[in-house]
């Protein structure tokens, strides 16, 4: 009975201290979560600032899988190389060495402390920054509490015979400490949390340095696993390479240090006699040597991991998404890049049913005709499946950003499918209708078409660029394309009825159907507009309710 009220006490002080650590990263995301986004998106223009980006945001998440996440995106969607998004990875897991040197200190004393400060400033936050950072502090009071108390419950035990006997048989076998440490960081998805745990062990001396190191290792090894098992969905196996290569340098890492160690601990045991200290220390200059060591050495490694993971063309599944993490839906910061990132895929496909429109009204080309009506599934396909991952994204670690992040993927993403399901049934449906009647344009109306249609595909890539950064100014000019191509409606349909004024139309029957493409082309036009100019216009107030006076 009274063992299994020990194992029963460890695991709640664990999971106390998972809670802890899940407190600070989202107090953090929603505080500063879409600042830390556009530091890591402005700081990929070379190795250096990527690395420092990587440190920086991380440092803050206290998630080297989150800022692996969300450089899996950036490399697989093309925006930055891959030798880039190995130095984030870099960056990265130095981050998350320093809160380890932070909490290996004697801070058991501020615990109360930061709760004390933390639940103020919670509730008195309201929904402000404030009110986040207190969360964080709290977090971090419990992280410390649980903490203590692990070594408290386990300390009494360390003389009994059974522990000594399995003590003794895990550091004849260093290996066996790795494997434990890492099976423990890929279940907790958290190495920040069992480096904590053996620091805190080697601390109190139950756990010898030999081993802290070796399960130190293993905690590296195992947060290097998490990142490959749940990156961006697919078969692509250019979408692994990031992790990968991330693996590959913890695996190097490991494999090295696991052999030095001999001479390791007792150089390290001489100069940090506290076991925290010697631990988190250890864990910090692995992880600097690693840097040290693979940054000059980046365009191989990423030249040997795109020969080893080539990119798979074609895709299987047009309609498959391929940015959508499951992991990152916790992380609000990385799921909304993911999943704005795979709201660009419509804009993308509808302009691709935009060109197939086209020649198939004016040049009657009948194979791009079906090609684009083929696309609107793939539309609809994509669309619901980005909304269904962002309605179940975790709720309490979004902010109020977060929340109007998350309604623009969704208004743009739901007017990108009404355009594509107008195009479809309307434009592509009278298209379909002159090819099989054998009607002809004239060249006028062919002209008049022609100029719509790529009118209406600027607007597209304009809608894309405005979603992606919320610039009023063009927010504004798209907008006022919706008056443009009503006056376009007005003047083609001036001209159309003069030219048959003229005489000069052979075929009366291709005056409602050129008629019904112009004001379908329109319908189109107004949800690209709905699509990415209204919400940025309506947060900056310049947006009417409505134009009645």
């Amino acid at each position: 009975m009274t063992e299994l009220l020990v194992i029963t006490q460890i695991c709640g002080f664990v999971a106390l201290l998972l809670w802890g650590v899940r407190m600070v990263q989202t107090g953090v995301q929603r505080a500063y979560g879409p600042q830390l986004r556009s530091i890591l998106s402005r700081a990929l223009n070379n190795r250096l600032k990527a690395f420092m980006a990587g440190l920086g945001v991380t440092l803050f998440l206290q998630s080297s899988t989150a800022t692996a996440l969300m450089a899996t995106s950036l490399a697989v969607g093309g925006l930055i190389p891959l030798a880039t998004a190995l130095a984030v990875m870099l960056g990265a897991n130095i981050g998350t060495t320093l809160i380890v040197q932070l909490m290996a200190f004697d801070v058991g004393v501020l615990a109360p402390v930061f709760i004390l400060i933390g639940v103020v400033m919670f509730r008195r936050g309201g929904t402000s920054r404030t009110h986040d950072l207190g969360r964080v502090l709290v977090g971090l009071g419990l992280m410390v509490i649980a903490l203590l108390q692990l070594v408290a419950v386990v300390a009494p035990y360390q003389t009994s015979p059974g522990f000594q006997m399995f003590m003794q048989a895990i550091e004849a076998v260093p290996l066996i400490n790795v494997i434990i440490a890492a099976v423990l960081a890929w279940a907790m998805h958290s190495s920040v949390a069992v480096i904590l745990v053996v620091a805190s062990l080697a601390g109190g001396g139950i756990v010898s340095l030999t081993s802290a190191f070796a399960l130190v290792l293993g905690a590296n090894l195992g947060a290097a696993v998490n990142p490959l098992l749940e990156g961006p969905p697919g078969d692509d196996p250019a979408a692994k390479r990031l992790p990968v290569g991330n693996l590959i340098n913890r695996l190097v890492g490991v494999v090295v240090a696991l052999a030095a160690l001999p001479v390791i601990t007792p150089f390290l045991g001489g100069v940090l006699p506290d076991g925290a200290r010697a631990v988190a220390s250890f864990h910090m200059l692995f992880n600097i040597i690693m840097a040290a060591l693979f940054l000059p050495l980046l365009t191989p490694c990423a030249t040997l991991l795109k020969r080893l993971l080539p990119a798979r063309v074609p895709r299987q599944d047009p309609s498959r998404p391929l940015y959508l993490s499951e992991a990152a839906r916790e992380t609000p910061v990385m799921a909304l890049a993911s999943a704005g990132r795979e709201a660009l895929r419509l804009a993308d496909i509808l302009d691709e049913m935009l060109g197939g429109t086209k020649d198939a009204l004016i040049g009657g080309d009948r194979k791009r005709l079906s090609a684009a009506k083929e696309l609107d599934d793939v539309l609809d396909g994509l669309n619901g499946a980005i909304k269904t991952y962002l309605t179940s994204m975790t709720v309490d670690a979004m902010s109020e950003a977060d929340h109007e992040r998350q309604s623009a993927i969704l208004n743009f993403v739901t007017n990108i499918e009404h355009a594509g399901d107008l195009l479809q049934r309307d434009v592509l449906g009278l298209a379909s209708k002159r090819l099989k009647r054998g009607l002809s344009f004239s060249k006028e109306e062919r002209a008049d078409l022609d100029a719509m249609l790529t009118r209406l595909s600027d607007n597209l890539h304009t809608a894309a660029g405005v979603f992606l950064s919320e610039d009023k100014r063009a927010a504004r000019m798209l907008a006022n394309e919706k008056q443009a191509f009503r006056e376009i409606q007005v003047s083609a349909t001036a001209d159309h009825y003069q030219r048959l004024r003229e005489g000069r139309i052979e075929i009366a029957e291709t005056t409602t159907l050129f008629l019904d493409l112009v004001r379908d082309i329109k319908h189109v036009n107004a949800h690209i507009v709905a699509a990415a100019a209204y919400p940025v216009l309506q947060r900056g107030g310049e947006l009417l309710k409505s134009r009645l006076r």
